[in-house]
């Protein structure tokens, strides 16, 4: 059972870290995560960010995008500045924070699809490449998880969220080659479970279509992170077994940009509307279900970002106290 109602994806507009880590730890205090700025430019963008945390790898940046280095250099070195400096303003702002904390990181498969090899494709065409990337971040995010737990010693426990939007693509063969004129081959289902199971319980993000509820499922992660206007009917049974299997759902209910937002039934009607055809048990809703907003919040107005935290906990409180309620009124 989750204890948390409400959280959000990761991304922030802007580029005062300061401001954005208050909204955060104001608006979400059940679950409060470290966000991302990438309106900073280079290196604070999902793919750099995480690439500073790589063991023995260094990217740089070329017209084409992110590509694996032979030294750390400048790109490298602004990536991690922008890393170290948010750690210091979460340190300074949540230095008497009690509870759990959640921390975003690019996800090995879409990070192996962005990254170019030094001479040649994306790291995803080749199998060894892939191989030394995953154990590169693996390490990486127990490193920077450590980091995390040492400057804020009151945090209870840390929630892993890999970020995978190109994971579909991998499963299926779309991710296009480095030229653009190709497609890599798709990438076998039990090769990303297995990778996977090497992070500590993950919750997985993915904002695409198409997410791959069994194989997630099957790599036995802590949670599944969708948008749910992209769910279908076709999903239903898939995320059933998901929930029969105590995997917690993160429910993106919110728009990630400016739009006129709902009362907190209207917000929480996506969910609770799955759930009535899902089948389960109301009282289990609360327990299982996690509200956010439909994506990062990076392309949203400060004043809706911090909007669109608070509309997810007062929509949850809905979930909680009322699951049973006719919510059509908004």
């Amino acid at each position: 059972m989750l204890t948390w109602e409400a959280t959000g994806v990761g991304s922030h507009p802007g580029v005062d870290h300061f401001e954005a880590l208050r909204v955060v730890f104001g608006e979400v205090p059940g679950l409060p995560y470290l966000p991302e700025l990438p309106a900073r430019g280079v290196g604070a963008d999902m793919v750099g960010r995480t690439a500073a945390l790589l063991v023995d790898l260094h990217v740089e940046v070329q017209p084409s995008g992110w590509r694996l280095a032979g030294r750390p250099g400048r790109d490298h070195q602004r990536a991690v500045d922008h890393l170290r400096r948010d750690l210091d303003g979460l340190e300074e702002v949540g230095h008497d924070y009690t509870g759990p904390l959640k921390v975003q990181v690019c996800g090995p498969w879409t990070l192996a699809a962005s990254i170019e090899l030094r001479h040649g494709d994306k790291m995803l065409s080749d199998k060894g490449a892939v191989r030394d990337l995953i154990a590169s971040l693996v390490q990486g995010v127990a490193d920077h998880c450590a980091e995390v737990r040492r400057r804020l010693p009151g945090v209870t426990e840390i929630v892993l969220q890999l970020d995978e939007p190109g994971l579909p693509g991998v499963l299926v063969g779309t991710v296009p080659t480095a030229s653009g004129f190709g497609r890599l081959p798709a990438v076998e289902a039990w090769l990303v479970e297995e990778s996977l199971r090497r992070f500590d319980a993950p919750v997985v993000h993915c904002c695409a279509p198409s997410v791959p509820f069994g194989l997630l499922r099957g790599a036995g992660v802590r949670g599944i992170s969708v948008d749910t206007s992209m769910l279908r009917r076709a999903d239903d049974e898939a995320i059933g077994e998901v929930v029969e299997a105590g995997i917690g759902l993160f429910l993106g209910v919110v728009p990630g940009t400016d739009t006129r937002l709902a009362g907190a039934g209207a917000v929480a009607r996506p969910a609770l509307e799955l759930w009535r055809r899902l089948g389960f048990a109301p009282e289990r809703l609360a327990g299982q279900v996690v509200l956010t907003p439909a994506c990062g919040l990076a392309g949203a107005s400060p004043g809706y970002a911090r909007a669109a935290l608070a509309a997810c906990v007062k929509a949850a409180q809905v979930l909680k106290e009322d699951p049973e309620s006719d919510l059509a009124g908004g």
